[in-house]
């Protein structure tokens, strides 16, 4: 997925088994931010940073979407855990995560295996990709968002 590409209608199931879709948020930009794991202290870092600039992402027109391949269950015990506000999606099968070319080998410690890479799409009222953000950073991604316009 590059800037200018149309996103795909479906995104997926939420923590609560609800299909979504992008035509769920017309009118509005979509953050949809895919990280690696619900729980872990860089994807903790980075809802918790989203979850506390929700009001000023949603007053200047963007919803939030976070995705992982995480299950349902894991989804909605982290987002209780960190009262997080927004949706996220159980991306079990890897079907979004491809689709947006975000699932690419990643080394850590050495080791080298195939993992979510951290990236933010801005998807434009229309479900086109407005912007990409490849480097996010993690305690302040809701202010990078928000500066990035």
């Amino acid at each position: 997925m590059k800037i200018g590409d149309k996103a795909p209608e479906v995104l997926g199931v939420d923590a609560e088994g609800r299909e979504i879709k992008l035509s769920d948020y017309v009118g509005r930009k979509v953050v949809l931010y895919f990280y690696p794991r619900d729980n872990t202290p860089g994807c903790t870092a980075e809802a918790c940073s989203l979850r506390d600039g929700y009001e000023a992402l949603q007053n200047a027109g963007y919803e939030v979407i976070g995705v992982s391949k995480d299950s349902v269950a894991s989804h909605k015990k982290f987002a209780e855990k960190h009262n997080l506000p927004f949706t996220l999606i159980a991306d079990t099968d890897l079907q979004l995560n491809q689709a947006f070319g975000v699932w690419r080998e990643k080394k850590m410690c050495g080791r080298v295996g195939m993992g979510t890479v951290r990236t933010t799409f801005i998807i434009d009222e229309n479900g086109v990709v407005e912007d990409i953000i490849e480097k996010v950073k993690t305690a302040d991604h809701s202010n990078q968002i928000l500066n990035n316009k």
